[in-house]
């Protein structure tokens, strides 16, 4: 497996993310790429520090950071690097997807609040901007094999084939069950529908796993999930964000976003192409 990238501030929530970073690279055989973007104190940024204390800080920073990779490598048996720069999260992942040719991104996630619903943060930005797999990790969430796989979607809608792809690799590496999972108001049972091309090609791009469907007629799709959650336990929820152009995104809120700041299961968000 290609490596994995994972973020971390040195918060509890960013912190829990690394451990489970860590060991889904065990279970993979994949190097970790640890990545911290230093931010200055708001303290020293407000006050006139010479160069020298600014560059301590950094310094310090990127030691802890060592540190950290130094003790996960030894912990987990598995390659670590380190990476620490001053960019924007979202622009410093980017470049480091393409040095690393990474696999996944993992993030941690905090819990919900009305803020993070409406404007959403840094794990959900990278959900939405970045083209590769991203985990979001909440905290409390440790990584001991994955069974069930919950793939929330809209069936009618149509799923592409590399999506299917992933799916399938996914299931096949942690020998998980998948269950397909529609919530639409306007169709009744899928099994009625199995001649349609939409049901057909999740067929044929899951052919080889354990996977079936479920349907559930309704028009409360995120507490349909949640409830789905809880009586599959799942032990990973995948989802595929719908792109909106700026006034659609203004109107729709993410069901993804909504997700993935409200869970106790990691979500893998995976990009549509």
């Amino acid at each position: 497996m290609n490596p994995i990238i994972v973020a971390t501030d040195f918060s509890e929530v960013a912190e829990n993310a690394v451990e489970y970073a860590a060991a889904v690279a065990k279970h993979n055989d994949a190097k970790l790429i640890l990545y911290n973007s230093f931010v200055i104190p708001t303290h020293a940024a407000n006050t006139l520090l010479p160069a020298a204390s600014i560059q301590k800080l950094i310094t310090d920073n990127e030691i802890r950071l060592i540190e950290r990779a130094l003790t996960i490598s030894i912990d987990y048996d598995i390659e670590v690097e380190h990476e620490s720069d001053l960019s924007f999260v979202q622009d410093a992942l980017k470049s480091l997807i393409e040095k690393h040719q990474a696999a996944l991104v993992v993030l941690g996630m905090n819990t919900k609040t009305l803020e993070q619903d409406l404007w959403g943060n840094t794990t959900t930005s990278a959900i939405k901007r970045l083209n590769l797999p991203v985990m979001a990790v909440p905290l409390g969430a440790h990584f001991e094999g994955t069974k069930n796989v919950l793939f929330a979607c809209d069936v009618l809608s149509g799923i592409s084939e590399k999506v299917l792809a992933n799916i399938k690799e996914l299931a096949i590496a942690l020998n998980a069950e998948v269950e397909v999972f529609n919530v639409n108001e306007k169709v009744e049972e899928l099994k009625i529908h199995a001649s349609l091309p939409e049901v057909s090609a999740i067929d044929d791009g899951l052919e080889g796993i354990s996977y079936y469907y479920k349907n559930v007629n309704s028009n409360a799709v995120i507490k349909e999930i949640e409830k789905e959650i809880i009586d599959f336990q799942a032990d990973l929820l995948i989802m595929v964000p719908k792109r909106y152009g700026f006034w659609s995104s203004i109107v729709h809120r993410s069901k993804t976003r909504i997700m993935a700041s409200g869970l106790k299961i990691p979500l893998l968000s995976l990009p549509i192409s």
